[in-house]
């Protein structure tokens, strides 16, 4: 028996994948961190993107993590993200990845392709229970709300540190459009908004967000939250707004920590 066979799975690490429309990364995640563990791994999003193609890399990304010498277990679950409505692991929406993944049980082609159990998550919703736990939503109470802002808007909904799944909140209509059709990053880069014009937009979008839903906290997340400085002071909410902490790492951690609180291994 080799040594990571012999390591108890209340003390291993976690491998978390993060599917985007661009990339297909992972990581090796040490819960009690909310850290990766070495460098995470990241091969191109196959096009077309679908359920075999994506399911391939994943394995690929899986088996580049496994060989490490702090991988877990080769038996141990994996979690992944991916950019859609989950539910029951079925993929229920796919508004910007391939359409063959409508209808998909997502969670079994991935548990078959791999050979271990495999639970899948939206990508928001893991994103969101990462910052709750590890970064700038840790030890508030009530309700928090992750918005990412990408090629879409993605949105996660935490109550007392507890995961609302499948909050799709980009898709609300405001002023007779799809928010996120307007207020997401790529819609700014796409009609050439300076970033005080882009504010106005955030203003309109998080204004009614938080009318709907008096969170605690608002935090921004996506690669335009390296920017932030450029846009939420320009913000005015009776709401506290701030970045997010976990930057890309987010998705990763939170798919290893939604799988390790269902098979009991963190709590």
């Amino acid at each position: 028996m080799s040594k990571k066979d012999e390591k108890s799975p209340k003390h291993e690490p976690m491998i978390g994948i993060d599917i985007g429309g661009t990339g297909i990364k992972g990581g090796i995640v040490d819960l009690k961190k909310g850290k990766l563990i070495g460098d995470r791994f990241r091969v191109p999003t196959p096009q077309p993107a679908t359920p075999d193609a994506v399911a391939d890399v994943v394995a690929k990304v899986v088996e580049e993590l496994s060989s490490r010498d702090d991988a877990p277990s080769p038996s141990s679950p994996v979690g992944v993200t991916f950019p859609g409505i989950i539910q029951h692991g079925i993929v229920l929406s796919a508004a910007n990845v391939d359409k063959s993944w409508l209808n998909t049980d997502i969670d079994a082609l991935l548990t078959k392709r791999l050979g271990r159990p495999v639970e899948v998550i939206n990508d928001a919703d893991a994103a969101g229970l990462a910052e709750a736990r590890y970064g700038a939503g840790k030890g508030v109470d009530g309700t928090v709300m992750v918005i990412t802002l990408g090629t879409g808007i993605g949105s996660a909904f935490i109550f007392n540190g507890q995961l609302v799944p499948n909050a799709e909140l980009g898709h609300l209509e405001i002023d007779g459009f799809d928010a996120e059709s307007k207020a997401s990053a790529v819609a700014r880069e796409r009609d050439g908004l300076s970033w005080e014009e882009y504010s106005v937009l955030l203003q309109r979008y998080f204004s009614h967000v938080e009318f709907l839903f008096s969170p605690e906290l608002f935090i921004v997340g996506g690669g335009i939250s390296k920017r932030a400085d450029e846009y939420l002071p320009r913000l005015d909410l009776r709401t506290k707004i701030v970045p997010a902490e976990l930057k890309n790492e987010a998705g990763i951690v939170g798919a290893a920590l939604e799988i390790a609180v269902h098979h009991n291994i963190a709590k």
